[in-house]
């Protein structure tokens, strides 16, 4: 009988370390989850996934080398997915420090402490399609360079050179996944998908609100969380680490998110939605478009869930 894996999930808290934890449960994982403070944290998400019960969970300081290496040692992982950190764009401008070290150093410390060890443990790191900034009408491939337009981004793009650099340096197995956006029930209201779902229902059931929105022009690749996850997973079970963008390949814009929420709904989403110019970013991407071929080719991944499906089932999870 083939021993269980262990995985250690730093940010299981989130949306996709929920989904993640999930997923592995399924194979036979045992889960081990961190925050920065596991007695006084909620964990809402593993709740709702009726999971919270078999993750062991773990208090750990990503940006504190101690605590990250007593972890790694008293945990014994097989595999480390490194989905921590800040996670909102917005709020990467108003704190730009936090975003950075919770970002960057959290993932050196994570590498270090591994290359420290010297134990065969992959690793899997959470990038961002947020790096490449804007590339206009041109698809993002895993060699587009990046030009990231945020505290966020800038964050990830020095996390995944990292990696690229242990990897080559020190022969670490270590992988990014290059993520474009992935939406799900378990999203936060403080990011647009959940935020247009949630007021579009409450409207649907007769609140008399409208729904304030920032730039509505800006195009995305918008995806289904729980399938990405499974995108993370593959890639730590190949014979060789290597970086892969993971999306569906379909690009909308926020106003088609809007409209396609409101009319699932049997509502004009123009009878309600006031773009508000304080809610424009400092800077933002007007354009985000994938390539997701390589991950097809070589992980066997490729999206079933394309933008429509998305709204549908965020709005039937809320109703």
């Amino acid at each position: 009988m083939t021993q269980s894996k262990t995985a250690l999930i730093c940010g299981i808290s989130g949306q996709d370390g929920a989904y993640l934890a999930k997923l592995l449960f399924q194979k036979d994982y045992i889960v081990w989850g961190t925050s920065r403070d596991a007695q006084m944290s909620s964990f809402r998400n593993l709740h709702i996934l009726g999971i919270k019960e078999q993750v062991k969970l773990i208090s750990m300081a990503l940006t504190d080398f101690r605590s990250v290496l007593q972890v790694i040692t008293k945990v014994e992982p097989d595999e480390i997915y490194n989905l921590a950190g800040q996670s909102s764009v917005g709020l990467s401008f108003e704190q730009p420090v936090e975003t950075l070290e919770s970002i960057a150093i959290g993932t050196l410390n994570l590498l270090e402490s591994v290359r420290f060890l010297d134990k065969p443990i992959k690793i899997y790191s959470a990038g961002s399609s947020e790096c490449f900034g804007d590339t206009g009408n041109y698809p993002a491939d895993e060699t587009t360079p990046f030009r990231p337009r945020s505290p966020y981004a800038v964050a990830k793009s020095a996390a995944f050179w990292q990696v690229a650099n242990y990897r080559e340096a020190y022969g670490l197995f270590a992988c990014s996944g290059i993520l474009f956006n992935h939406e799900s029930p378990l999203r936060p209201e403080r990011f647009v998908t959940q935020k247009i779902i949630s007021t579009a229902c409450r409207i649907a059931q007769g609140s008399q609100e409208k729904l304030y929105l920032g730039n509505t022009n800006i195009h995305r690749d918008w995806g289904w969380a729980e399938e990405y996850v499974e995108a993370m997973y593959l890639m730590l079970q190949q014979n060789q680490a290597d970086d892969y963008i993971i999306a569906t390949g379909e690009t909308c814009s926020l106003q088609d998110f809007v409209q396609y929420t409101f009319e699932f709904l049997d509502l004009n989403w123009e009878e309600y939605v006031i773009v508000d110019e304080s809610l424009f970013r400092p800077t933002d991407l007007t354009f985000g478009k994938a390539n997701p071929s390589k991950a097809k080719n070589q992980l066997g991944w490729k999206a079933k869930y394309k933008v429509k499906d998305v709204v549908k089932m965020m709005i039937e999870a809320k109703l």
